[in-house]
């Protein structure tokens, strides 16, 4: 049984999982449709079907592939993923995807919110260090970024000022390098902006990055952030 408290809208759409029956376990930062580097990674890191692989949430949109990643991660049952903002606005019909189909949507729908182990929980935006979580919503844990009100690239960050319990891992927030915090894990290197699809080994503590090749789209520097805490070597 989980230990955390959820609020209603995410109680259901939780998942707990249990480290102990998985050998290594792998937390993936956002793919955003650049199925060459996810494959590449997965290369590098070379999973068995005893590893657990799980995304921090935006598998689609602004990248070439969204549906050759979506197969690419459907078709492996060590994978998993929560939902990211991107994944929610195809499930609230803000933005479409033609490649995907409907069972593409429905299996997009089914996705969690967030994923939890003993001592980690994995969410795609955030949680604010001055609310419970489970006062956190649906849209508070894909979106969470600044801990002032809006979508803000000026900080201060919430992953800067989060203590715990749980270490969250999380995208959303495009980082120069991995932000690595004692209770916070910053994944998002911006694949999709031309930087790189970084990948935590938690059994090894230590961080595995692909550089892509391609810029599929560009972003100012001014929203890409350069933590405060140094990078694992």
């Amino acid at each position: 049984m989980s230990a955390l408290t959820f609020h209603p809208d995410v109680a259901d759409k939780h998942l707990r999982v249990n480290l102990n029956e998985w050998d290594d376990v792998y937390v993936v930062g956002d793919v955003h449709g650049c199925l060459p580097a996810l494959e590449q990674l997965v290369e590098r890191l070379d999973p068995s079907p005893e590893d657990l692989v799980v995304f921090v949430g935006d598998l689609v949109r602004k990248g070439p592939d969204s549906k050759g990643v979506i197969d690419y991660v459907r078709e492996r049952d060590n994978f998993l993923t929560v939902r990211g903002n991107n994944e929610e606005k195809l499930i609230r019909g803000t933005k479409e995807i033609d490649a995907l189909t409907d069972d593409d949507l429905d299996w997009i729908e089914s996705l969690p919110v967030a994923i939890s182990w003993e001592g980690g929980l994995v969410v795609h935006g955030g949680v604010h260090p001055d609310k419970p979580l489970a006062e956190h919503d649906i849209d508070d844990l894909e979106n969470t970024r600044a801990m002032n009100p809006g979508d803000s690239y000026d900080g201060p960050f919430w992953f800067e000022h989060y203590e715990g319990p749980e270490r969250v891992f999380f995208g959303h927030t495009v980082m120069a390098h991995p932000a690595v915090y004692d209770y916070a894990m910053g994944l998002d290197t911006g694949a999709v902006y031309g930087g790189a699809l970084t990948a935590y080994d938690l059994r090894a503590d230590e961080l595995v990055a692909i550089d892509v090749e391609e810029t599929h789209e560009e972003r100012s520097d001014s929203k890409i952030i350069e933590p405060r805490q140094p990078a694992l070597v």
